[in-house]
């Protein structure tokens, strides 16, 4: 009767199975400037809107990673800011048991694809309680950026 008990599977079996999951995704920064409010804020001019994004992935414990995406808003009118918004969205993803191949795809692809509607959320939201319109970033295609991103690394020499 004592076999009842026992699992179908041994349990090394079950190590090996492939483990994808949200840990928790999290605000880790944001910032909002207005340098040079209250006078721009009178200005009748259309602003200049600059947005940078980027991704980083590091290892947090044994199987456990964090992927931050990044997004950076600048809005000048000329010379001057109107606001600059820096925004860091993170999320812990447990992944095991995945070939080596894989890792790249799923930290560069499909992590930020998780993480990145809600930094778009916040940074549309910290910009709307500024006091201006929310700016909404654009979708993003993680897929192609990162295919670019490796297509660069490839290309540049190692030193």
């Amino acid at each position: 009767m004592a076999d009842a008990a026992t699992p179908a599977t041994p349990a090394t079996d079950t190590n090996a199975d492939p483990v994808f999951q949200i840990q928790r995704v999290y605000l880790k920064e944001a910032s909002l400037e207005q340098p040079n409010s209250p006078a721009i804020l009178l200005a009748q001019e259309q602003p200049e809107v600059n947005i940078q994004l980027g991704v980083d992935a590091t290892p947090v414990a044994d199987g456990v990673f964090e992927v931050t995406v990044t997004a950076t808003v600048h809005t000048k009118i000329g010379e001057k800011t109107v606001f600059l918004v820096e925004a860091k969205q993170a999320g812990i993803f447990e992944i095991r048991n995945l070939q080596q191949e894989q890792m790249g795809p799923i930290m560069g692809i499909t992590c930020p694809a998780i993480v990145y509607p809600y930094l778009r959320g916040n940074v549309a939201d910290l910009v709307s309680r500024a006091g201006f319109p929310p700016v909404h970033l654009a979708e993003i295609n993680f897929q192609a950026m990162y295919e670019q991103q490796q297509a660069e690394q490839a290309a540049t020499p190692l030193q």
